[in-house]
């Protein structure tokens, strides 16, 4: 299998036609102007030189604002730029990030033409009176028609969610979830709420109005989530907001984030806690006291079944008293591991005694 590259470049609030409650593109991207053709090919040069694999499959991402939203005439400039490296044999694909009410037949038919392959849309809740709490300006219906417009003219459909908006609950984000896998996209971003500043969601947190989730309940909320699109094996791409100079610890004087569910290692939290549930669950499956597991894993899965500083075994062993030996084995398949109770305890009194299991 190839390696994979994205080249991402941020058009910040480019073709919103609103403020949203939550959002700030630019302090979000930590991009302040507005991008150029000239922008464009620096970038995408700087990227070129610096990948090691010369024969990867290289996509280039617009990310922030509305693509579609853009005078058509600087998208087709942006566009036209990417395509002479596509045209090249430099660059395979574009993708694309915009509003669903910002979709149509004309739009598409102008992506096709400049090899645009995958378009994620900003969904964030499929609740339309959320969606009207936050100022969002589009419906759940709009997210219907253009998810079905991109999938029957052959694009790649992504979705990106928010958990924890404003009167949204836990059974809110589930339902979002469960009704953005009935439109079948092939990956999803899950964001939690972040309170950033020079916000409307920041007037309403400093008022009183509005209270983020704190981390562990962003990533239980997350970790259910994920269990509903791994069921479907739909592929999710990103779990938090990138960290940035700007995005950051709110307790850091540079940070743009005032309050909220933030966590340098937050996808590493939601993966750390399916590992322990599925850890646990055989644990308790096993009709003695295990003494000690062996996990065969991935090398490349192994810090998120360890844990963010080794939440995972130390947790087991406070609440099972159960010792954890991980294996990594390269022929283990990622995001995939097995669970063997090597050691249970013969009599349930005598701690001590223990018997190995061959």
């Amino acid at each position: 299998m190839k390696k994979q590259y994205i080249i991402p470049i941020f058009v910040p609030h480019l073709g919103c036609p609103n403020d949203c409650t939550f959002c700030n593109q630019k302090k979000i991207s930590g991009e302040l102007r507005n991008i150029t053709e000239k922008d464009v090919q620096e970038t995408i040069e700087f990227y070129l030189s610096n990948f090691k694999s010369k024969d990867a499959y290289t996509e280039v991402a617009f990310y922030g604002g509305s693509f579609t939203g853009i005078e058509v005439e600087l998208q087709e400039k942006l566009l036209q730029t990417v395509y002479e490296y596509i045209k090249e044999k430099k660059i395979n694909a574009i993708r694309i990030s915009t509003r669903p009410d910002y979709i149509d037949k004309e739009t598409l038919k102008r992506l096709k033409k400049y090899k645009v392959k995958t378009i994620e849309l900003g969904v964030q809740s499929t609740n339309n009176f959320i969606l009207e709490k936050c100022r969002r300006g589009h419906t759940y219906e709009d997210v219907v028609r253009a998810s079905r417009l991109i999938r029957w003219h052959g694009f790649k459909l992504g979705h990106q969610m928010m958990i924890g908006l404003p009167e949204s609950t836990e059974a809110d984000d589930i339902k979002t979830a469960q009704d953005l896998i009935r439109l079948k996209p092939k990956i999803v971003r899950i964001y939690p709420v972040l309170v950033i500043k020079d916000t409307k969601l920041e007037e309403e947190y400093k008022n009183g109005t509005y209270e983020p989730l704190t981390v562990n309940q962003a990533v239980e909320r997350c970790k259910e989530i994920c269990y509903l699109f791994m069921k479907k094996k739909i592929k999710i791409i990103r779990i938090g907001l990138q960290s940035t100079e700007t995005i950051t610890s709110p307790n850091k004087e540079s940070s743009e984030v005032v309050a909220g569910p933030y966590h340098e290692t937050f996808r590493q939290l939601v993966e750390t806690a399916i590992y322990y549930d599925t850890i646990e669950n055989k644990i308790k499956k096993v009709n003695s006291k295990i003494k000690e597991v062996e996990i065969i894993v991935n090398p490349q899965d192994a810090n998120n079944v360890i844990g963010y500083k080794k939440e995972n075994i130390n947790r087991l062993k406070e609440l099972y008293d159960v010792d954890v030996v991980i294996k990594q084995d390269i022929k283990q398949k990622l995001n995939k591991i097995d669970v063997k109770p090597t050691k249970i305890h013969k009599d349930f009194i005598d701690d001590k005694e223990e018997v190995k299991i061959k």
